[in-house]
């Protein structure tokens, strides 16, 4: 059956290729440091209860966190997301993201690995709002 639009699927993973999967993989066996403190936090209470993925496959994007439950992906961005031609793709991305009805929040490595309470805190408010 053909979509009336391509980038619209109700599924939880919104029509992604399989190379996506490939490369969703690839990353969740290497994780980096901040992912790591992060998916430990979500594994959790309160957290636990709205089942996080870690890098989740959604349309031509992986997510780095995910929740199907709450239509929510968490980002965890490194210093690349500063530079002018990443912020462009990332908010082509956010766009094309949005338009799913996902909401994403961001946050940056140093935030997760020396700010950790008050990334939870932010979370959770996303969450309960």
């Amino acid at each position: 059956m053909k979509k009336d639009n391509p980038y619209h699927d109700n599924s939880m993973w919104k029509g992604a290729p399989a190379e996506i999967f490939r490369r969703a993989e690839h990353l969740r066996n290497n994780p980096t440091e901040a992912e790591k403190l992060l998916w430990a936090e979500l594994q959790l209470d309160p957290f636990k209860k709205y089942h996080f993925r870690r890098q989740h496959p959604i349309h031509q994007f992986i997510a780095d966190f995910y929740s199907h439950k709450l239509n929510l992906i968490i980002e965890v961005d490194g210093d690349y997301h500063n530079k002018p031609e990443q912020q462009l793709k990332d908010k082509l991305r956010t766009d094309l993201i949005q338009f799913q009805k996902i909401e994403i929040i961001r946050f940056t490595n140093q935030q997760i690995k020396h700010e950790m309470e008050n990334v939870l805190k932010s979370l959770l408010e996303k969450i309960l709002t």
